[in-house]
């Protein structure tokens, strides 16, 4: 090329680069366009939020009298406590926890939306498990169960990557019974006639008639297969919805089983007791510890998180540890 004539004059214009990214690619290390790029992030969120509430120039450069796209609509705030609307009753969801952070951004907010719309006074606790043993949802369940306070009077299980589709759902007190609202027919994985997992509504009476759930289930499964007979021999009936015309597409379910691996270890001992009856513990012999309680918003949805510390006896179950 002769002086003075630009690098790829002589290309097509679809061959050039751009003059940006040839600075960038010549003049920047790894560093500087990380930080570029998150800049770039929060212009982007900026300009958003602008155009939106319509403070910012029309998206696209459209005329500025055009209507403007809407912003997401906040999250519904608590209901006054003096609204007869909203019902007597107030649920606390429980949500067995660790470590699926992404699950949990989606599914805080969506649930409190979701509620809200149907007008249930509801408290979302967050479990936590953080000590060091295999996870035991079931122990997780009794802990929130007691820590839930004497303002809700009902509970539901609920699995954090378990989102209802249909607004048809009822997620009401279960004054007649144990509602199992994710039921063989609805949901995307079980179906089999006995599973009460994924979402059961109970009160807080029939609950403790089934002296909870039995804490000698680390790892996953088999927990509220257990649960099943424990509300059959409480004398409970399962009840479940009924004309719900979505299938197995009611619910969202937001498990990567590539991501996050179930741990399904089973040891020898392990495989022996896990169809049998837990005929003594539940929530009269749960041990734990709450490491701190702490309140917070999710996009807008409040919620509390509780640390908990659960103990493990390895006389009686040996196979609560990883090892």
């Amino acid at each position: 090329l002769g002086p003075g004539v630009p690098p790829c004059a002589d290309l097509p214009p679809c061959r050039r680069s751009p003059p940006l990214l040839r600075l960038l690619a010549g003049r920047l290390s790894a560093f500087p366009l990380f930080l570029l790029a998150l800049l770039l992030g929060f212009a982007s969120l900026l300009w958003l939020q602008l155009s939106c509430s319509g403070e910012g120039p029309s998206p696209g450069g459209q005329d500025r009298g055009a209507p403007r796209q809407p912003c997401p609509p906040p999250a519904p705030l608590r209901p006054p406590e003096d609204e007869p609307a909203w019902g007597p009753h107030r649920l606390a969801l429980l949500v067995p926890f660790r470590e699926r952070f992404e699950e949990l951004l989606a599914f805080v907010p969506y649930m409190h939306r979701f509620l809200s719309k149907k007008r249930i006074r509801h408290h979302i606790f967050i479990l936590n498990q953080v000590d060091h043993f295999r996870f035991n949802r079931a122990s997780l369940i009794n802990v929130g169960f007691l820590e839930s306070g004497n303002d809700t009077d009902y509970i539901a299980m609920h699995d954090v990557d378990l989102l209802p589709l249909n607004e048809h759902l009822d997620y009401s007190f279960p004054e007649a019974g144990p509602f199992h609202v994710a039921s063989p027919e609805l949901h995307p994985l079980y179906h089999y006639k006995t599973y009460v997992g994924g979402i059961l509504l109970l009160t807080k009476q029939h609950y403790e008639l089934c002296n909870g759930m039995s804490n000698r289930f680390w790892g996953w499964g088999r927990e509220d297969d257990e649960f099943y007979r424990r509300i059959k021999g409480a004398g409970l009936q399962v009840r479940r919805p009924s004309g719900i015309t979505t299938g197995y597409e009611t619910f969202q379910h937001l498990h990567d089983p590539a991501w996050r691996k179930r741990d399904q270890k089973r040891i020898a001992a392990q495989k022996q007791e896990q169809f049998k009856v837990d005929r003594e513990g539940g929530l009269n012999n749960v041990r734990y510890q709450i490491e701190s309680r702490t309140d917070l918003s999710v996009a807008g949805a409040p919620c509390t998180v509780l640390n908990i510390l659960l103990d493990c006896d390895t006389n009686e179950t040996p196979w609560c540890t990883f090892g």
